[in-house]
C-alpha cells in the first residue's frame, strides 16, 4: 500500500495538475484489485473499474432494466465486472484441477480455499460475490474520502501546519534510530499518528461517505410512543447524527481539534461512521490506515493547492461532478 500510494503520488507531480477524485479512484482501485484477486487492469487491459462506475451510477434509479435507463447500465455494469470475477475463479479451479498450484495469495484465494472444504455453507457463487461487494465497498468510500481529505486539507492551513509538524517528527525519529527515512511506515507509527487520526475522524464525519446503514428489527422497539415492528427493516442516518448541534458544536465546520482525548468504541451512538456493533465494517482500519499513508507521504513530500471543482453531490454516494482539480509539485 505505500509503495503504490508513493509511485501514485510521484505521478501527480510529474504531471503537475490531476484531478484528484479520478487519480485517487485509481488509486485505490489499483490496489484493493491487487490484493483480492490480483488483478492489473493495465496488464490484462480490461474495464474493470468502468463496470463499477456503471454499476455505482445507476445503483440507486427506478428498477426500469430496459436499454437506455440508468438502471440498465447499472446491472450491465455488475454483469461485466461479475463476467471477470467468474473468469479468474474458473481460471484457477482449472489450474487446481491440472495439477498446478496457485500462489496468488489473495482474498479470493483464501474464499475459495474455504468454499471447498466439506460440510460448509460457503460456496463459489457466495465467493464471487463477496469479491464483488468487497470492491464495491473499497473503492465507492476509500476514493471520495481520500479527495475530500485533500480538499480540507489544502482549504484549512494550521491544519497542514499542524500535520506537517507531526509527520516530520516521525522522519526526524526514523533517523534518529538510524532507520531510512523514505521506508514504508509501520503499525507503531501509524498508531503514532494522534493529530493525523484527529483529521481522518473529521474528515469522514464531515463527508458522511456513507450517510446511513440499514438494520433489521429483531423485536419489537418504541420510540417516543410509536412501535416499530418485528422484522421490518429501518435506515438509520448516520449523517444526521455526525450533524446535530447538539453533539457536535459548530458541526459544519472542519475541525480536527474536538476529536482530543476522545477515544471511539464500536457501539458509539455519536460516530457511525462504520456502522456500530457487531455489523461495524470489517474494513474500517485499512481505510483509515490508506488515509494516514496518503496523509503522511503527501504533507512531507509535496505541496498543492485547489484549481477548480470541488463540489460535492449524492447518488446515494459522494460524487464529484466536476471532479476536483489540484496542482501539486514536489517539495524542494
Amino acid at each position: 500500500m505505500d509503495e503504490c500510494i508513493r509511485r501514485y503520488l510521484s505521478s501527480w507531480a510529474a504531471l503537475g495538475v490531476v484531478d484528484a477524485k479520478e487519480a485517487t479512484s485509481k488509486m485505490a482501485f489499483e490496489y484493493s484489485a491487487k490484493k483480492i484477486i490480483s488483478y492489473d487492469e493495465e496488464r490484462i487491459h480490461g474495464k474493470v473499474r468502468e463496470s463499477f462506475k456503471m454499476f455505482t451510477d445507476g445503483l440507486v434509479s427506478f428498477p426500469l432494466n430496459i436499454p437506455g435507463t440508468a438502471y440498465h447500465a447499472s446491472m450491465q455494469g455488475r454483469k461485466n465486472a461479475m463476467k471477470v470475477i467468474k473468469d479468474i475463479v474458473a481460471k484457477r479451479k482449472l489450474a487446481t484441477k491440472s495439477g498446478g498450484e496457485i500462489e496468488n495469495n489473495d482474498f479470493l484465494d483464501y474464499l475459495l480455499n474455504q468454499a471447498a472444504k466439506e460440510d460448509n455453507f460457503f460456496n463459489e457463487s457466495i465467493a464471487e460475490n463477496l469479491v464483488f461487494f468487497i470492491f464495491f465497498a473499497a473503492n465507492e468510500t476509500t476514493s471520495p474520502a481520500l479527495t475530500i481529505a485533500i480538499k480540507l486539507i489544502a482549504d484549512h492551513p494550521q491544519v497542514l501546519a499542524e500535520l506537517r509538524k507531526e509527520h516530520e517528527a516521525i522522519l526526524r525519529n526514523r533517523s534518529n534510530n538510524c532507520h531510512e527515512s523514505n521506508s514504508n511506515i509501520t503499525w507503531q507509527e501509524y498508531k503514532s499518528m494522534t493529530f493525523t487520526h484527529m483529521v481522518i475522524n473529521e474528515v469522514i464525519r464531515v463527508a458522511n461517505i456513507a450517510s446511513g446503514l440499514f438494520r433489521k428489527v429483531v423485536k419489537d422497539v418504541e420510540i417516543k410512543g410509536y412501535t416499530i415492528p418485528e422484522g421490518w427493516l429501518v435506515y438509520a442516518a448516520a449523517s444526521v447524527v455526525h450533524m446535530d448541534p447538539n453533539i457536535y458544536e459548530d458541526p459544519c465546520t472542519f475541525n480536527p481539534w474536538r476529536w482530543e482525548g476522545k477515544e471511539l468504541n464500536a457501539g458509539s451512538k455519536t460516530f457511525m461512521a462504520f456502522g456500530g456493533g457487531v455489523r461495524l465494517c470489517v474494513g474500517a482500519e485499512f481505510a483509515k490506515l490508506q488515509m494516514a499513508i496518503l496523509i503522511h507521504h503527501l504533507v512531507t513530500k509535496y505541496r498543492w493547492s485547489v484549481l477548480d471543482g470541488g463540489k460535492i453531490i449524492r447518488k446515494p454516494y459522494v460524487t464529484f461532478p466536476n471532479g476536483l482539480h489540484i496542482e501539486i509539485s514536489e517539495l524542494k
